[in-house]
């Protein structure tokens, strides 16, 4: 008798077949990409631009390093290393080819093209050998990954003995009262943001539910702990509304 039981995973608050939920998330990301970086501007009041800067200050990019930017979209975290780096290169990895495209133009309006590359591929499967990067970095994408862990553990594969582990997502505030209003606000404010200026009301309704559904700081680092990255620790952002989680490859 065949086996009819399917492992599931969640899309939002939607319990779904795992081999379904990367097809439903490259569809958000498809439908929200022309409008995806005016959406975090106006979803954070340009906080988000704060937290990308705090990651980009405890990673001290340094002159020349090779850069895996995981869930790259756009390519925001991508040009600010290379910014702050001075020299180097990036490639930006994404599922959703539309997302590239939109980063691919920033990239040439900004005659940076030349330092990046662009590439449509599975977070749980990288499409690169082992020991081939020195940073690799994922920021608000790790929450839509199928399975997160499988995604810490090729990041640990494909980075180089000494290289940095650097993932910036959001998370859950230790306060009850400030996470419930928080939540109030998420739940009644950005779905409407997103019917408004992007003309997708179900998009934004599943990055809310996604942000809620996703594992807490310890947590989190025990994932980052048992993809084998040392020296692993976090910091709140913003009273934990966004954290970032580093480690290391020894």
């Amino acid at each position: 008798m065949t086996d009819q039981r399917q492992n599931t995973t969640h899309f939002g608050f939607q319990t779904v077949r795992e081999e379904e939920k990367a097809g439903r998330v490259q569809g958000v990301f498809t439908s929200v990409a022309s409008k995806y970086d005016v959406m975090n501007d106006v979803m954070s009041v340009g906080i988000h631009r704060v937290w990308k800067d705090a990651m980009m200050d405890w990673l001290a990019p340094r002159p020349g390093q090779l850069l895996l930017d995981v869930a790259g979209g756009t390519g925001d975290i991508s040009f600010r290393f290379l910014k702050r780096a001075g020299s180097g290169h990036a490639t930006v990895l994404d599922l959703t080819e539309s997302m590239l495209v939109e980063g691919r133009k920033r990239a040439e309006a900004a005659q940076m093209g030349a330092s990046l590359d662009w590439v449509v591929g599975d977070a749980m499967k990288l499409p690169f050998a082992d020991n081939s990067f020195d940073v690799y970095t994922i920021s608000f994408g790790i929450r839509n990954v199928t399975r997160p862990q499988e995604a810490l553990n090729e990041a640990y594969r494909v980075l180089r003995p000494g290289g940095r582990l650097m993932v910036l997502e959001f998370s859950h505030i230790p306060n009850r009262m400030m996470q419930k209003a928080y939540d109030l606000y998420s739940f009644n404010v950005i779905p409407r943001m997103g019917q408004m200026i992007a003309n997708d009301h179900d998009s934004y309704q599943y990055l809310v539910e996604s942000i809620r559904r996703f594992p807490d700081q310890e947590t989190f680092l025990n994932m980052v702990r048992d993809a084998g990255f040392a020296n692993a620790k976090y910091r709140n952002l913003t009273m934990g509304v966004a954290c970032l989680h580093s480690g290391w490859k020894v």
